[in-house]
């Protein structure tokens, strides 16, 4: 049965009260958020308040621009959510980037005020921290434009660009959540994986769970233990919130314990590979889910139910067609802000440089990857992603990315030199010769964006000191 509407059963609209109404709103005694200890209603309206003081105090106010830099935390959340009772622009900056990227994003988007934590934050893949925000003014300008929020795009293929978003997109969006078969529903539970700095976990996460009355748990760490651990500390149903790499990661794990609230996992990004949903599923008897989307637009498609794989059913408002093997997303304005790609955005319909195709019939979308991963090799057509899964696939593979730069190249992450030796055997057995890569690198690790996702930028791979394998 749908959720359509959870307050009202009518869609969600937006005013100038819009975060105390669709977010705040609820029983003091509520417990709404764990950041390692419960987080009830009324602490979290106390939270905000507080930081609202502080930013005030600081000049900010309605229209003015604000620049958080804090890791996942009860200060993050607060002070997002303060930010916008002001009406204030809100650039999300996420913790991990350097002094050096740092200054150069605040250099760009010019915020009045910075939020940032105090000490050196401790390792060991933490999910949340504890920290002490600090809040400071700056010499910079009000907000340019009447956007919400302001993030970075990943860069996961190129230089990142400003993305913008409205109150009325983000609104829009938590009630497309409201609208699908499958999401979590009132009183149940959300083990948040991906990071709340990033879309899926900001509006699929955060926002959707305060307005939902969805319980939303950060877990310790993201390890096996403590993410199952997490899952196991309540005993209403719970869905896991996360990325492929999360996946994998849980997958990994042969002997998971039995956990009968744990009622589904749901993964935006890139589609897990066939081989590693079969193993998450057979190990943990549950539901894998697939969500597709962009940091532009929110989520786009969905395939909840693991019905569909690999393909997807557009969420309820969302609009998507093909043109010339290429994804488009109806969006009346460009999500863009400063100088961007004018190819991206073009009379009213999103490029989102995604191969695909839409079936006529059904209206379920199948996204093929990267347009960039579709090259020629001595005039035949070549898929870097049937590439990249193929060798993902094979024995002793942990993680893979092919690129093309001239000829086909493969960087692989393989910890045991025997299983590494055999790969291009392999390869010569389910590739054709065209389709094989010209080199192939061995690597300790691959980089990866702040999200999660592989990074197939040449140069950045190039510095993951790779050894041509034997």
């Amino acid at each position: 049965m749908s959720n359509t509407g959870w307050a009202t059963g009518a869609p969600l609209t937006t005013t100038p009260d819009w975060v105390d109404e669709l977010l705040l709103a609820g029983d003091d005694r509520d417990v709404c958020l764990h950041f390692g200890s419960p987080v009830d209603r009324a602490a979290l309206r106390h939270a905000v308040a507080d930081r609202e003081n502080t930013l005030r105090r600081l000049g900010l106010a309605r229209g003015g621009a604000i620049a958080l830099r804090l890791p996942p935390s009860l200060a993050y959340a607060a002070n997002l959510l303060a930010a916008w009772r002001i009406g204030a622009q809100v650039a999300l900056l996420d913790h991990r980037l350097t002094a050096f990227e740092t200054d150069r994003a605040l250099d760009r988007l010019q915020p009045q005020v910075v939020v940032s934590f105090t000490g050196t934050l401790p390792g060991g893949l933490r999910a949340f921290y504890d920290v002490t925000d600090v809040a400071q003014a700056r010499d910079g300008h009000p907000a340019a434009t009447g956007h919400a929020v302001i993030q970075l795009s990943s860069g996961s293929t190129g230089p990142s660009k400003v993305i913008a978003r409205t109150a009325e997109q983000l609104v829009a969006e938590i009630d497309r959540y409201t609208r699908m078969d499958g999401v979590p529903l009132p009183g149940e539970r959300v083990v948040l994986l991906a990071s709340v700095v990033h879309v899926l976990g900001l509006v699929g996460g955060l926002l959707y769970c305060l307005h939902a009355g969805v319980e939303l748990v950060l877990p310790e760490r993201l390890t096996v233990d403590a993410i199952l651990r997490a899952v196991a500390a309540g005993d209403a149903p719970t869905t896991l919130l996360g990325v492929p790499f999360h996946t994998e990661l849980l997958a990994s794990n042969p002997n998971p314990p039995k956990l009968p609230q744990l009622k589904r996992m749901t993964t935006g990004g890139e589609l897990v590979r066939a081989e590693v949903a079969q193993r998450f599923t057979d190990r943990y008897g549950i539901v894998l889910g697939n969500m597709y989307g962009m940091t532009e637009v929110g989520v786009i498609a969905t395939d909840l139910f693991g019905e569909h794989r690999p393909s997807l059913m557009p969420a309820p408002g969302i609009t998507v067609r093909e043109s010339g093997g290429e994804l488009l997303i109806a969006t009346p304005e460009s999500p863009y802000v400063g100088l961007s790609d004018p190819t991206r955005w073009v009379d009213g319909w999103l490029h989102t440089k995604d191969a695909g195709r839409v079936d006529p019939a059904t209206g379920l979308m199948t996204v093929l990857g990267r347009l960039d991963s579709q090259v020629s090799v001595g005039g035949l057509k070549v898929d870097l992603t049937e590439v990249e899964h193929t060798l993902a696939a094979l024995p002793g593979v942990e993680s893979a990315v092919v690129v093309y730069d001239g000829g086909i190249e493969a960087y692989a992450v393989v910890p045991d030199a025997a299983a590494a030796a055999t790969l291009e055997g392999e390869l010569a057995v389910r590739l054709a010769p065209y389709k094989r890569p010209r080199v192939l690198h061995i690597v300790e690790q691959l980089p990866r964006t702040a999200t999660g996702k592989l990074v197939r930028d040449h140069a950045v791979l190039r510095t993951a000191d790779a050894k041509p394998a034997t």
